[in-house]
C-alpha cells in the first residue's frame, strides 16, 4: 500500500503540470483541462505498465492526454455546446508561462490548427526535441519538421 501511495505521489508531482498544460493547450478551458488531467491520472494509475525509460513514460502520458482531448472534442456534449471563439480574459490567468509576464505568442499558437499547435507547443513550451515529439504524436520526424515550419509561417501571419 505504501509503495502504491508513493508511486501515485511521485507521478502526480512529476506530471501534473505537464498534463494540465497540454490539455489546456488543446481544450482552452480550465474546467475541461482539469477533468482531462484527472482522467489521464486515472488511466496512468490503472495501467501498471513498465516503461523502457522516462522519455517513453512521458511520451505515453502526452499521447493519452492528447487522446483524451480528442475524445472530449468529438463528444456529443461538446458538439452540442455553444463555443466562445476566444479564451476569456479570466481563463488566461490559469495558463501563464512563469518566465514571461504576458505571452501573446502562446495565445496565437493556441489558435493554430492542431497539427501545427501540438508540434509548436511541445517544441517551444515543453522543450521537447523533434524526435520526442514524433514519438509522442506517433508521426515521422520529417512530418514534425514540416509542421513546425508551416506552423511558424502561420504564426508569422497571425502576429
Amino acid at each position: 500500500m505504501t509503495e502504491t501511495k508513493e508511486r501515485i505521489e511521485k507521478l502526480f508531482c512529476e506530471y501534473y503540470s505537464l498534463v494540465y498544460r497540454v490539455a489546456f493547450s488543446q481544450i482552452k478551458n480550465h474546467a475541461d483541462a482539469e477533468d482531462i488531467t484527472q482522467e489521464v491520472f486515472l488511466k496512468l494509475l490503472r495501467n501498471e505498465m513498465k516503461y523502457e525509460s522516462i522519455e517513453h513514460e512521458k511520451a505515453w502520458i502526452i499521447r493519452v492526454t492528447l487522446n483524451q482531448c480528442k475524445d472530449l472534442l468529438k463528444s456529443k456534449w461538446k458538439k452540442s455546446s455553444v463555443f466562445i471563439d476566444a479564451v476569456p480574459e479570466p481563463e488566461k490567468m490559469y495558463y501563464k508561462n512563469p518566465y514571461v509576464k504576458e505571452d501573446e505568442t502562446l495565445w496565437a499558437v493556441l489558435q493554430l490548427p492542431a497539427k501545427y499547435r501540438n508540434c509548436l507547443y511541445l517544441f517551444y513550451y515543453e522543450d521537447y526535441s523533434i524526435k520526442e515529439i514524433a514519438e509522442s504524436l506517433e508521426m515521422q520526424e520529417n512530418t514534425v519538421k514540416t509542421n513546425l515550419r508551416r506552423g511558424r509561417e502561420a504564426l508569422k501571419k497571425v502576429l
